[in-house]
């Protein structure tokens, strides 16, 4: 492959996950260039960029931006930047893949969208998850009817982190749990029923002094079936996504931090008994979800396929998690 099919990206900020496995994981692909990072202090965007191996770093958002030679744009800045920042890359020219959650509300996502359609460019969002193969595979089988009809979802995503200083517990920067990580179980069960949900309630517990949500339990009701999931910033660190139908049961494992560095594995559960003897488990070679995402959407930058997650999938994603959030007030079934 010739490096002039690479696109050339440049990276919003010095962000944890950037610097520790997004930028690693596009550096490892086939249509990724990583040619610049920036960040609010020159330092700290050098030493970044010393780090890996990134041939330009910049003092500010802006200056990257001005940055001709960059084509494309990774936004992990804290979720109330996402928006204005990736709206500033779209009006500098430059296609944004955005971290999740891509906006705090559906109108601010909207905005977003006006952004990309006038400026013509490609914008999605960062849910890695859905062009990992353990992803990819599990909604094949669940589509060729492996387990029957798909009747439930059940998902647990949790953690703990009570640091007051980590932007995900700042109620004003888009913090708490449904944000941060309860958006998984909602998109990854949008993508396997491939529906929207009608209805949704939840059952959310503030941190008394973050005003996070720290605790949510949600039912999601879809057309042919039902999805529940619990996600917490405050208890033992914690995932698994389960799939039931009418013969069997699908299990992911690790559903969405896929390590980088082993297989991962999904069990298939002909439903014969409740001791597992008709489980058999797939293997997943090792293989790195941020290349995939990376190369995907590089792609489709160069006109090869689609955007894995456009922000059309990220408005009805968000349009779940406002739903969450009322039903949580009102005590009802809300609609998204």
């Amino acid at each position: 492959m010739s490096v002039q099919r690479k696109v050339k990206w440049a990276v919003l900020g010095a962000a944890n996950i950037a610097v520790r496995k997004v930028i690693p994981g596009m550096q490892a692909g086939e249509m990724c260039e990583i040619v610049a990072i920036a960040s609010r202090s020159l330092p700290k965007a050098e030493s970044a960029a010393e780090h890996l191996r990134i041939p330009h770093a910049y003092g500010s958002y802006e200056a990257l931006l001005a940055d001709s030679h960059v084509e494309a744009i990774y936004n992990p800045l804290p979720n109330h930047l996402h928006v204005p920042w990736s709206i500033k890359a779209a009006e500098a020219g430059k296609h944004v893949l955005c971290e999740k959650p891509v906006a705090l509300s559906v109108a601010e996502a909207r905005t977003l969208q006006t952004a990309r359609d006038k400026n013509e460019v490609l914008i999605g969002e960062a849910f890695m998850v859905r062009t990992h193969p353990q992803w990819v595979r599990t909604r094949g089988l669940i589509r060729s009817g492996r387990i029957g009809d798909l009747k439930a979802i059940s998902g647990v995503f949790s953690y703990f982190n009570r640091d007051s200083t980590n932007i995900r517990n700042i109620e004003e920067w888009g913090g708490g749990g449904l944000m941060d990580i309860g958006c998984y179980p909602i998109n990854t069960s949008r993508f396997i029923f491939d529906e929207e949900p009608a209805r949704v309630i939840a059952l959310i517990e503030r941190d008394p002094d973050f005003k996070t949500d720290r605790l949510a339990s949600a039912i999601l009701d879809f057309p042919s079936g039902q999805a529940t999931f619990t996600c917490s910033t405050q208890i033992v660190p914690y995932q698994r996504m389960q799939f039931l139908g009418t013969k069997g049961r699908i299990e992911i494992a690790i559903p969405f931090n896929a390590p980088p560095d082993r297989q991962t594995h999904i069990f298939i559960d002909d439903g014969r008994d409740v001791f597992g003897s008709g489980v058999t488990t797939e293997t997943f070679p090792v293989c790195d979800q941020y290349t995939i995402q990376g190369d995907a959407f590089s792609k489709a930058i160069r006109g090869e396929g689609q955007v894995p997650v456009p922000l059309e999938d990220s408005i009805a994603n968000m349009a779940v998690i406002e739903a969450l959030f009322r039903s949580a007030k009102s005590n009802q079934w809300e609609r998204p």
